[in-house]
């Protein structure tokens, strides 16, 4: 029986010891910065102990440095900041900060500035300390200082549906018109030796695609190519500085003016990963203008991407990992605003939500009936018929005309107009010349004598008719394309 209860006590020492220790390796691991292998100690620690502070904060921190459960880790460093450990007061600014809970994070932060500000400071590691703390305190600061006025300039943007799926196939959400064009996944057009995450994007023709893929001397960036018969061709690149970015650009998607494109963009200003970003194409100079970020609730503090805007049905489509676990993406469907609206209110916590998209349907006007452009967004395009037309006339990429009424230059109308003429002539004097030489064959030569001089003369009035033609239609193009905005 002694022996029982020695052996007992023995183990209990053991196990006490080892307990010890790996609550101070847990420390060690802690102050090194490596929280994702402190963690499990500290959870079990905390489950055993849940009101001690210093357990609370310890847990708290390393659920927020992981990732891990936010709601979880605020609540272990309330308990923390009850008993005045200071540094609970700088990641609960954190957590409030990316809950758009500005008010709160602002004060968080002060009590940890001011905290840090009564410790004595005699050494010059003391000093050090001080002054790294508060340059990281000035970094969030900053940061919880942008959030706020990019949420205070939130659009007002309806967003009427919402799907999770894949993150490996997110395109399956875009539902888009013909005349919108349609996006693929790069690999399935292109054949890489590797995988290239991003997506091509086909206009209404398909006689141009717009793509992201590696530059040899930067990350992602923008390409365009033509149809050239059966494949595509002449690879150009969209802006020779990657529109000004520092950081990969990918998924774009042009609208049918052929002159604004939508992309998505890592830049060293972005809030989390990528941000979405609209750009205009100039003619005058065949460069593309300084691009402007989206507003809130297009951007988040996570990766946001593919914007489409189908003019058809009156929709538009964009892609977020905002809230969602590893491997899925939400896909919002909004009304596009013709000019850009800020909301009107005050309400921080209103505006967090209409900013974090907290629900969709805060985002609805009064009494609004969304129900048949829901269905019409999420329905698969039909083939459509094809396009009465009087005549198929290219006046750029984008932009082909079928009848007169398509022209918005009265001269480029009226020149293209004789072209019509013209081309009826040629038609006319072709036939009448592939009856002349079928007569000339079989007629004997008194007769070939006297249709000679006839022939030659019909055959330069088509040769100069094949002359003038492409010349009027060079004029009625540039006539038109004066007009574009």
């Amino acid at each position: 029986m002694k022996l029982a209860i020695v052996y007992i006590s023995f183990l209990f020492c053991v196990l006490s010891s080892a307990y010890s220790q790996t609550l101070a390796e847990a420390k060690q691991l802690y102050l090194k910065g490596e929280y994702a292998k402190a963690l499990p100690v500290f959870e079990t620690e905390y489950q055993a102990k849940p009101a001690d502070p210093n357990l609370n904060h310890w847990y708290g921190v390393c659920l927020f440095e992981t990732g891990g459960n936010l709601a979880k880790a605020e609540e272990c460093l309330l308990v923390a900041s009850q008993k005045n450990i200071q540094d609970s007061f700088y990641y609960l600014g954190q957590i409030y900060t990316l809950d758009f809970r500005f008010t709160e994070a602002a004060s968080s932060f002060d009590k940890y500035e001011t905290m840090f500000k009564k410790q004595p400071r005699r050494k010059k590691d003391d000093i050090a300390k001080y002054d790294a703390a508060m340059e990281r305190l000035e970094g969030k600061r900053s940061r919880l200082s942008r959030l706020r006025r990019m949420a205070y300039n939130t659009e007002d943007i309806q967003i009427i549906d919402s799907i999770v799926v894949d993150k490996t196939d997110f395109l399956s959400a875009y539902k888009m018109s013909h005349s919108s064009g349609r996006l693929e996944y790069f690999n399935k057009v292109f054949n890489a030796n590797r995988n290239v995450n991003s997506t091509v994007y086909f206009n209404e023709k398909e006689n141009k695609i717009y793509y992201g893929q590696p530059d040899s001397t930067a990350g992602y960036t923008l390409f365009s190519m033509e149809k050239l018969l059966k494949d595509f061709g002449n690879e150009k690149k969209l802006s020779s500085n990657n529109f000004g970015l520092t950081g990969d650009v990918n998924h774009p998607f042009m609208m049918a003016d052929g002159v604004t494109i939508y992309f998505a963009a890592k830049d060293e200003d972005s809030l989390g990963g990528y941000d979405l970003f609209v750009s205009r194409y100039n003619m005058n100079n065949d460069s593309f203008l300084t691009p402007e970020r989206l507003n809130m609730p297009f951007n988040s503090i996570c990766n946001d991407y593919m914007m489409v805007i189908d003019e058809e049905k009156g929709v538009g489509w964009f892609a977020t990992d905002r809230d969602q676990p590893d491997g899925k993406v939400c896909i919002y469907t909004f009304i596009p605003n013709q000019i850009v609206k800020i909301l009107d209110n005050t309400d921080e916590k209103y505006i967090a939500g209409r900013a974090r998209i907290s629900s969709i349907k805060n985002s609805w006007q009064p009494d609004a009936d969304y129900s048949s452009l829901i269905t019409l967004a999420r329905k698969s395009p039909k083939e459509e018929t094809k396009q009465a037309r009087d005549f198929e006339f290219v006046i750029n990429d984008q932009y082909t005309y079928y009848m007169f009424t398509d022209f918005r230059n009265e001269a480029a109308r009226d020149i293209y107009f004789n072209v019509i003429q013209l081309k009826a002539k040629e038609k006319e004097l072709n036939e009448e010349l592939s009856r002349m030489r079928i007569d000339y064959s079989s007629a004997n030569e008194e007769r070939r004598s006297a249709m000679s001089t006839d022939l030659l003369i019909k055959e330069k009035e088509l040769e100069q008719l094949q002359k003038d033609i492409p010349l009027q239609e060079i004029q009625a193009r540039n006539a038109e394309i004066q007009s574009f905005p």
